[in-house]
Protein backbone atom coordinates (compact mmCIF):
# COMPACT_ATOMS: atom_id res chain seq x y z
CA UNK A 1 0.00 0.00 0.00
CA UNK A 2 1.60 3.42 -0.82
CA UNK A 3 1.34 5.92 2.06
CA UNK A 4 2.17 9.55 2.13
CA UNK A 5 3.85 9.16 5.28
CA UNK A 6 5.94 6.59 6.68
CA UNK A 7 4.01 4.14 9.25
CA UNK A 8 6.06 4.72 11.87
CA UNK A 9 5.63 8.53 12.01
CA UNK A 10 2.51 7.86 12.10
CA UNK A 11 2.02 5.30 15.34
CA UNK A 12 4.56 6.76 17.49
CA UNK A 13 3.05 6.97 21.01
CA UNK A 14 0.75 3.59 20.55
CA UNK A 15 2.29 0.65 22.31
CA UNK A 16 3.38 -1.69 19.76
CA UNK A 17 3.99 0.78 16.96
CA UNK A 18 2.37 -0.64 14.58
CA UNK A 19 4.00 -3.95 15.06
CA UNK A 20 1.34 -6.13 16.18
CA UNK A 21 1.98 -8.22 19.07
CA UNK A 22 4.35 -6.22 21.59
CA UNK A 23 6.68 -9.61 21.72
CA UNK A 24 7.30 -9.11 18.00
CA UNK A 25 10.33 -6.61 16.70
CA UNK A 26 12.44 -8.11 19.59
CA UNK A 27 15.75 -7.48 17.63
CA UNK A 28 17.68 -10.79 16.85
CA UNK A 29 16.19 -12.89 18.46
CA UNK A 30 13.24 -12.17 16.89
CA UNK A 31 14.66 -13.13 13.45
CA UNK A 32 16.93 -16.49 14.88
CA UNK A 33 19.93 -14.61 14.92
CA UNK A 34 22.33 -12.51 13.12
CA UNK A 35 23.53 -12.47 9.99
CA UNK A 36 23.92 -16.27 8.67
CA UNK A 37 23.16 -17.88 12.00
CA UNK A 38 21.31 -21.06 12.05
CA UNK A 39 22.13 -22.14 8.85
CA UNK A 40 23.17 -25.54 9.43
CA UNK A 41 20.08 -25.64 11.86
CA UNK A 42 16.83 -23.75 12.05
CA UNK A 43 17.67 -22.00 8.76
CA UNK A 44 18.55 -24.89 7.01
CA UNK A 45 15.34 -24.87 4.96
CA UNK A 46 15.79 -21.00 4.09
CA UNK A 47 19.43 -22.17 2.61
CA UNK A 48 18.63 -24.71 1.04
CA UNK A 49 16.21 -22.69 -0.73
CA UNK A 50 17.49 -19.77 -1.30
CA UNK A 51 21.41 -20.14 -1.00
CA UNK A 52 22.02 -23.88 -2.06
CA UNK A 53 25.32 -23.13 -2.53
CA UNK A 54 26.46 -21.88 0.63
CA UNK A 55 28.33 -24.94 1.95
CA UNK A 56 31.22 -26.85 -0.16
CA UNK A 57 33.84 -26.09 -2.37
CA UNK A 58 33.31 -24.69 -6.10
CA UNK A 59 35.47 -23.64 -8.70
CA UNK A 60 38.90 -24.43 -9.10
CA UNK A 61 42.39 -23.02 -7.76
CA UNK A 62 45.27 -23.39 -9.31
CA UNK A 63 48.35 -25.59 -7.52
CA UNK A 64 50.21 -23.47 -5.64
CA UNK A 65 53.94 -24.46 -5.41
CA UNK A 66 55.30 -26.71 -2.30
CA UNK A 67 57.95 -25.78 -0.10
CA UNK A 68 59.73 -29.18 -0.46
CA UNK A 69 60.27 -28.84 -4.52
CA UNK A 70 63.70 -26.70 -3.48
CA UNK A 71 65.91 -27.41 -0.75
CA UNK A 72 68.45 -24.96 -0.93
CA UNK A 73 72.18 -24.13 0.55
CA UNK A 74 74.44 -20.81 0.34
CA UNK A 75 78.05 -20.50 -0.51
CA UNK A 76 78.73 -18.83 3.18
CA UNK A 77 77.29 -22.16 4.73
CA UNK A 78 79.67 -24.58 2.50
CA UNK A 79 82.41 -21.94 3.23
CA UNK A 80 82.03 -21.93 6.69
CA UNK A 81 81.31 -25.82 7.09
CA UNK A 82 84.03 -27.30 4.78
CA UNK A 83 86.06 -28.43 7.60
CA UNK A 84 83.47 -30.15 9.58
CA UNK A 85 82.55 -31.76 6.24
CA UNK A 86 85.90 -32.99 5.34
CA UNK A 87 86.23 -34.38 9.02
CA UNK A 88 83.11 -36.50 8.49
CA UNK A 89 84.52 -37.68 5.10
CA UNK A 90 80.79 -36.29 3.58
CA UNK A 91 83.44 -33.93 1.87
CA UNK A 92 86.39 -35.23 -0.35
CA UNK A 93 89.93 -34.28 -1.68
CA UNK A 94 90.96 -35.62 -5.12
CA UNK A 95 93.77 -33.93 -6.94
CA UNK A 96 94.04 -31.53 -3.95
CA UNK A 97 91.07 -30.11 -4.57
CA UNK A 98 87.88 -30.19 -2.45
CA UNK A 99 84.93 -32.05 -4.11
CA UNK A 100 81.24 -31.73 -2.51
CA UNK A 101 78.08 -33.58 -3.09
CA UNK A 102 75.47 -31.25 -1.80
CA UNK A 103 72.48 -34.31 -2.27
CA UNK A 104 74.62 -35.49 0.62
CA UNK A 105 73.93 -33.16 2.98
CA UNK A 106 69.96 -33.07 1.85
CA UNK A 107 69.57 -29.92 -0.26
CA UNK A 108 69.51 -29.89 -4.21
CA UNK A 109 70.17 -26.53 -4.94
CA UNK A 110 73.00 -24.46 -4.49
CA UNK A 111 72.45 -20.18 -4.34
CA UNK A 112 75.17 -17.46 -4.72
CA UNK A 113 74.74 -15.80 -0.82
CA UNK A 114 79.00 -15.49 0.34
CA UNK A 115 81.90 -16.61 -1.25
CA UNK A 116 84.18 -19.73 -0.77
CA UNK A 117 87.43 -18.94 -0.07
CA UNK A 118 88.76 -22.02 -2.18
CA UNK A 119 88.91 -23.96 -5.13
CA UNK A 120 86.77 -27.01 -5.03
CA UNK A 121 84.20 -29.06 -7.21
CA UNK A 122 80.56 -28.75 -5.89
CA UNK A 123 77.81 -31.22 -7.35
CA UNK A 124 74.06 -30.19 -6.97
CA UNK A 125 71.14 -31.23 -9.43
CA UNK A 126 70.47 -27.29 -9.54
CA UNK A 127 72.27 -24.31 -9.05
CA UNK A 128 71.77 -20.33 -9.18
CA UNK A 129 73.87 -18.53 -12.14
CA UNK A 130 75.00 -15.96 -9.50
CA UNK A 131 76.90 -19.16 -7.72
CA UNK A 132 78.43 -20.98 -10.97
CA UNK A 133 79.80 -17.47 -11.45
CA UNK A 134 81.46 -17.21 -7.75
CA UNK A 135 82.47 -20.70 -7.60
CA UNK A 136 83.98 -19.98 -11.59
CA UNK A 137 85.89 -17.23 -10.00
CA UNK A 138 87.12 -18.99 -7.11
CA UNK A 139 88.88 -21.72 -9.46
CA UNK A 140 86.61 -24.32 -8.66
CA UNK A 141 84.07 -26.32 -10.99
CA UNK A 142 80.31 -26.68 -10.45
CA UNK A 143 78.83 -29.98 -11.80
CA UNK A 144 75.34 -30.54 -12.12
CA UNK A 145 74.39 -33.99 -11.59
Amino acid sequence: MIRKTKKIRKLRGSRSVGGGCTKKRRGAGHRGGRGQAGGNKHHWTWMVINDPKHFGKYGFKRPQKTIDEYKPVNLLFIDNEIDKLLDQEIATKEDGQIVLDVTDLGYNKVLGKGNISSAMTIRSPKFSKSAITKIEEAGGVAEII
